[in-house]
Protein backbone atom coordinates (compact mmCIF):
# COMPACT_ATOMS: atom_id res chain seq x y z
CA UNK A 1 0.00 0.00 0.00
CA UNK A 2 1.35 3.44 -0.92
CA UNK A 3 1.99 6.11 1.42
CA UNK A 4 -1.18 8.24 0.48
CA UNK A 5 -3.16 5.12 0.19
CA UNK A 6 -2.29 4.46 4.15
CA UNK A 7 -3.13 8.48 4.74
CA UNK A 8 -6.17 8.25 3.55
CA UNK A 9 -7.16 5.15 5.20
CA UNK A 10 -6.15 6.57 8.18
CA UNK A 11 -7.76 10.12 7.75
CA UNK A 12 -11.27 8.26 6.41
CA UNK A 13 -11.68 5.28 8.62
CA UNK A 14 -11.13 3.78 4.49
CA UNK A 15 -14.58 5.18 3.63
CA UNK A 16 -14.29 7.31 0.97
CA UNK A 17 -16.27 10.61 1.52
CA UNK A 18 -18.10 12.07 -1.47
CA UNK A 19 -17.15 15.58 -1.57
CA UNK A 20 -17.92 18.80 -3.66
CA UNK A 21 -15.14 22.11 -4.18
CA UNK A 22 -16.41 25.35 -4.10
CA UNK A 23 -13.97 27.41 -5.99
CA UNK A 24 -13.75 31.10 -6.20
CA UNK A 25 -11.98 34.13 -7.75
CA UNK A 26 -12.71 37.55 -7.58
CA UNK A 27 -9.86 38.67 -10.38
CA UNK A 28 -8.56 37.09 -13.69
CA UNK A 29 -4.79 36.90 -12.78
CA UNK A 30 -4.89 36.08 -9.29
CA UNK A 31 -2.36 34.13 -6.54
CA UNK A 32 -6.44 32.10 -5.99
CA UNK A 33 -6.88 30.98 -9.92
CA UNK A 34 -9.38 28.23 -9.92
CA UNK A 35 -6.57 25.76 -11.38
CA UNK A 36 -4.23 26.50 -8.11
CA UNK A 37 -7.48 25.88 -6.14
CA UNK A 38 -8.54 22.49 -7.67
CA UNK A 39 -4.99 21.30 -7.62
CA UNK A 40 -5.05 22.25 -3.96
CA UNK A 41 -8.46 20.47 -3.32
CA UNK A 42 -7.50 17.46 -5.06
CA UNK A 43 -4.08 17.12 -2.97
CA UNK A 44 -6.28 17.71 0.32
CA UNK A 45 -8.95 15.21 -0.98
CA UNK A 46 -6.42 12.56 -1.67
CA UNK A 47 -4.90 12.83 1.70
CA UNK A 48 -8.23 12.75 3.64
CA UNK A 49 -10.26 10.33 1.11
CA UNK A 50 -12.40 12.56 -0.53
CA UNK A 51 -13.81 11.65 -3.74
CA UNK A 52 -14.31 15.33 -5.75
CA UNK A 53 -18.26 14.11 -6.88
CA UNK A 54 -19.58 17.59 -7.80
CA UNK A 55 -17.81 21.36 -8.82
CA UNK A 56 -19.46 24.83 -8.12
CA UNK A 57 -17.37 27.55 -9.36
CA UNK A 58 -17.77 31.51 -9.32
CA UNK A 59 -14.73 32.66 -11.35
CA UNK A 60 -14.36 36.33 -11.42
CA UNK A 61 -16.79 37.03 -9.00
CA UNK A 62 -16.88 39.00 -5.86
CA UNK A 63 -17.24 37.71 -2.18
CA UNK A 64 -18.67 40.33 -0.57
CA UNK A 65 -22.13 39.04 -0.47
CA UNK A 66 -24.36 35.92 -2.37
CA UNK A 67 -25.68 37.70 -4.92
CA UNK A 68 -23.76 37.34 -8.51
CA UNK A 69 -22.94 34.11 -7.28
CA UNK A 70 -24.60 31.66 -9.70
CA UNK A 71 -22.30 28.93 -8.04
CA UNK A 72 -22.74 29.19 -4.64
CA UNK A 73 -26.53 29.58 -5.03
CA UNK A 74 -26.97 26.12 -7.29
CA UNK A 75 -24.57 24.46 -4.43
CA UNK A 76 -27.23 25.35 -1.53
CA UNK A 77 -29.97 24.70 -3.52
CA UNK A 78 -28.87 21.19 -4.16
CA UNK A 79 -27.89 21.03 -0.61
CA UNK A 80 -31.14 22.37 0.71
CA UNK A 81 -32.98 20.33 -1.89
CA UNK A 82 -31.20 16.80 -0.95
CA UNK A 83 -30.14 16.59 -4.78
CA UNK A 84 -26.55 16.99 -3.30
CA UNK A 85 -24.74 13.81 -4.19
CA UNK A 86 -22.32 14.54 -1.70
CA UNK A 87 -21.31 14.69 2.06
CA UNK A 88 -19.16 17.61 2.23
CA UNK A 89 -17.67 20.91 0.83
CA UNK A 90 -14.09 21.29 0.53
CA UNK A 91 -12.69 25.30 -0.59
CA UNK A 92 -9.66 26.03 -0.75
CA UNK A 93 -9.38 28.97 2.29
CA UNK A 94 -12.65 30.51 4.13
CA UNK A 95 -11.88 33.45 2.47
CA UNK A 96 -12.89 31.70 -1.36
CA UNK A 97 -15.85 30.61 0.62
CA UNK A 98 -16.52 34.64 1.13
CA UNK A 99 -15.44 37.56 1.96
CA UNK A 100 -19.20 38.40 3.52
CA UNK A 101 -19.41 41.59 5.71
CA UNK A 102 -21.52 40.46 8.02
CA UNK A 103 -19.23 36.80 10.18
CA UNK A 104 -22.95 35.57 10.78
CA UNK A 105 -23.89 35.73 7.29
CA UNK A 106 -21.16 33.46 6.03
CA UNK A 107 -21.77 31.06 8.97
CA UNK A 108 -26.26 31.49 8.11
CA UNK A 109 -24.72 29.62 5.02
CA UNK A 110 -22.77 27.10 6.33
CA UNK A 111 -25.00 25.75 8.79
CA UNK A 112 -27.50 25.98 5.86
CA UNK A 113 -24.97 23.32 4.96
CA UNK A 114 -24.49 21.07 7.92
CA UNK A 115 -28.30 20.99 7.43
Amino acid sequence: MDKVATVRNAASGGRIVRAAQYLRMSKEHQTYSIDNQKDAIRNYADIMGYDIVATYEDAGRSGLNLGGRPGLQQMLADVESGRAEFETVVVYDVSRWGRFQNIDESAAYEYRCQM
